[in-house]
């Protein structure tokens, strides 16, 4: 394939670079002063920046301001198939304007309405929000603390043209089918999710039990399942110094859910010797957080490894007939979180103590319907981890696709002579 180079980089000799200003019949900005004395429960809905995703706009959480103020703006009406940019928030990012939305408006954002004919408009939007179109966006981005674009900038988008209107299409039909398959994805994990939240709030209760357990279930305290212990040691520029897995408190609440997957950090030997080494089925709590939310969020240890706790996280070692799985999940439902953060002590960082963990109260099964409970939601887990790897996969894919469909490195029409 003959390329030229041009100012966005290499593309196919067929092509062009034209501004984004060429494209459209109008570029301008949304309503600009301030409107909150005419919102309304109902009336003409109005978008905001944070309504728009790339390619499409989240239509649930809008506003609605008063018909009669809105008259004084019908010059900035939208029409559906009119592109909204994202000024402030996440800059240059771009949405299309739905059928059903004539006659809606936006504040503050920046409104394309591209001229009849002259683009297939999900092409555009797809370019916009694509590797070259963001990369520009990020060049001209102004102000200080919170960076937004303007519609001079907007204006001067270099925009890669494929020569024929049927190869827009062509392009845009691809990556709206991988849009579509990331979006089917997207709306699975949500389900699973819920599923998964909604199997917690009844098994872990009591509130339904599985086919064959009827057994009565016994209050008791966590003092009262084993010994308690704290993590020691492993500074921050010690956690990537050697082979060795580790857990440092941090990672309790930002990098495992009820239970350790895999490790993120690993000491050396000579780190190892001064933190403490964690036994198959140990409970794991981060003693302090930025919130009494974080602290006391609890995973359970269930590989038969060598691996070391560092410091500010308490360790509740069982010596009774418990299951750690399911502590795991039972140790972070609603019920347990909420007795975690009333025991929290402190302001700019909160934390718990060994004895305030001790002193929460739980209702416990027999151990078989413990075991029967955490397979059932380590089961939910596993698909749930099985969808995120193909959510991710597919990302990955479309992101490929986009810069290789976006700049005629692969072409789905074969170019016209």
């Amino acid at each position: 394939m003959r390329t030229q180079q041009t100012e966005i980089g290499a593309l196919p000799v067929d092509w062009s670079v034209v501004p984004l200003i060429s494209l459209a019949e109008k570029i301008m900005v949304g309503i600009a002063s301030a409107a909150t004395h005419a919102y309304r429960p109902t009336g003409v809905v109005m978008f905001r920046n944070q309504n728009i995703r790339p390619g499409l706009l989240d239509t649930e959480d809008v506003l609605y301001i008063d018909p009669e103020y809105e008259q004084t703006y019908k010059n900035k009406r939208l029409r559906a198939g009119d592109l909204l940019t994202a000024r402030t928030g996440y800059p240059g990012t771009t949405s299309l304007v739905p059928d059903g939305f004539d006659g809606s408006q936006s504040f503050t954002t920046l409104i394309t309405r591209p001229r009849p004919n002259a683009v297939d408009v999900r092409y555009l939007c797809l370019y916009i929000n694509g590797r070259s179109g963001q990369q520009y966006f990020e060049q001209a981005q102004i102000g200080g603390g919170q960076k937004n674009v303007n519609a001079a900038a907007l204006k001067l988008l270099p925009i890669a043209m494929p020569s024929t209107e049927a190869e827009q299409q062509a392009i845009a039909d691809a990556l709206s089918d991988a849009d579509a398959l990331i979006a089917s994805l997207e709306q699975l994990l949500i389900k699973k999710r819920q599923i998964k939240q909604g199997a917690m709030q009844e098994l872990l209760t009591g509130k339904r039990r599985l086919p064959g357990f009827s057994d009565p279930w016994r209050g008791l305290r966590l003092h009262q399942l084993g010994t308690f212990l704290k993590g020691a040691g492993i500074k921050r520029d010690e956690a990537a110094t050697g082979v060795i897995p580790c857990v440092r408190y941090g990672e309790i609440y930002t990098s495992h859910s009820d239970h350790i997957r895999t490790f993120h950090s690993w000491i050396s030997r000579s780190v190892a010797s001064s933190a403490t080494k964690l036994q198959l089925g140990d409970l794991l709590f981060a003693g302090s957080g930025e919130t009494k939310e974080e602290i006391g969020k609890c995973v359970a240890f269930l590989d038969d490894v060598e691996a070391f706790a560092g410091g500010d996280i308490v360790i509740l070692r069982p010596t009774s007939d418990v299951n750690s799985m399911f502590m795991g999940y039972l140790l972070n439902t609603p019920a347990v979180v909420r007795q975690k953060a009333g025991r929290g002590q402190g302001d700019a960082v909160v934390h718990i103590s060994a004895t305030a963990l001790g002193d929460i109260r739980i209702e416990l099964p027999p151990s078989h319907e413990q075991k029967a409970i955490a397979q059932v939601l380590s089961d939910l887990d596993t698909d749930i981890e099985a969808l995120e790897l193909r959510l991710t996969k597919a990302r990955a894919l479309k992101q490929a696709m986009a810069q290789a469909l976006l700049t005629g490195r692969i072409r789905l029409l074969e170019p016209q002579t």
